[in-house]
């Protein structure tokens, strides 16, 4: 079983790196890296697939995929280089730029946010307003994403009790808290898998516009390593178009990658299972994997305003995506 106790929030920082060229079957190519945002799970099967399927190969790069983890933030190797591409979150960008950082983010991979309330049929919420009264289980430093949710939807936060947890189901499941702050995609899982029942409310689907798993890069390298990005980001949309044809086969290819990882193959197929109708809702069922609109960025600056993030649309740099289309 996987263990989620541990906060997906890291801190930012800075370091140091270069890049070089790597030769593979005969052919030179120039090396770069990807900087996950966490530990290696079916969460970057596209990546995988770019990798293992040559299509990073086949564009003249040697692509590293650096895992992430709690003591691995992805914004550092990407403002010093050593990443040329971090896969970070509208929020988390955002608040880098406000301390400085020449970030863009060039493509979106989870449309709708993966946040999202979990709890037992016995008290469900299905929507915003069934919290007030109930006690609900969350990360402090997820406040400001609960005040959004509440504001969105005309919801008395102060009716709601806050209650200090680590990132586990134990404090649901021992009738601690009657609900839980946390992503669709992994306690849910969890849970499913052990053969709990459990509710889960998306919060995107309550006005909670935030784009998650995001590609950022800085703006010397989108001027001065253009051609790196597009054939990056053209083999990334190849890698999970493929997952979204056969997420099984992503998910075997991910087991293989990573023995030592200490994935369960019934929680990585299930995962990849609620995750995928998160990256390809009908935007991209339409535009491509990655794609953006204006509209859907106007949705995102709003969510950030509530969240306490001032941010403009120039935040979002759509070319890099159209030249990979082009």
């Amino acid at each position: 079983m996987v263990d989620f106790r541990v906060t997906r929030r890291g801190m930012l920082g800075l370091g140091l790196a270069g890049l070089g060229l790597a030769a593979t079957r005969g052919q030179a190519q120039t090396a770069v890296a990807m900087q996950l945002s966490w530990l290696h799970s079916v969460q970057f099967a596209g990546s995988y697939i770019a990798e293992a399927r040559g299509y990073w190969r086949d564009e003249g790069l040697a692509v590293a995929l650096h895992p992430g983890g709690p003591n691995a933030p992805v914004e550092p190797p990407v403002a010093s280089g050593r990443a040329l591409v971090g896969i970070s979150a509208a929020d988390y960008t955002a608040a880098a730029v406000a301390e400085g950082a020449p970030f863009r983010i060039l493509a979106v991979a989870m449309q709708k946010n993966p946040f999202a309330i979990a709890s037992l049929p016995a008290r469900p919420v299905t929507s915003p307003a069934d919290l007030p009264g109930l006690r609900i289980g969350m990360a402090l430093a997820n406040m400001p994403v609960l005040k959004a949710l509440c504001l969105l939807n005309g919801v008395d936060m102060d009716r709601i009790e806050v209650v200090p947890t680590q990132y586990d189901a134990a404090p649901l499941l021992a009738g601690q808290v009657d609900c839980l702050l946390c992503w669709a995609t992994d306690l849910p899982v969890a849970m499913a898998v052990r053969g709990i029942d459990c509710v889960t409310m998306l919060m995107a689907d309550f006005g909670y516009v935030l784009h998650s798993q995001t590609y950022i890069a800085t703006e010397d390298s989108i001027a001065s390593r253009r051609s790196e990005l597009v054939a990056l980001l053209r083999g990334e949309v190849r890698g999970w178009e493929d997952c979204r044809a056969d997420p099984a086969a992503a998910v075997r290819l991910t087991l293989d990658r990573h023995p030592d990882a200490g994935l369960d193959p019934a929680v990585q197929a299930l995962q990849i299972e609620r995750q995928l109708p998160l990256m390809f809702p009908d935007l991209t069922g339409a535009q491509g994997f990655g794609w953006f609109t204006e509209e859907t960025v106007a949705a995102n600056i709003r969510t950030l305003k509530l969240l306490g993030r001032e941010v403009g649309p120039d935040l979002w740099d759509r070319s890099i995506l159209e030249d990979v289309r082009g």
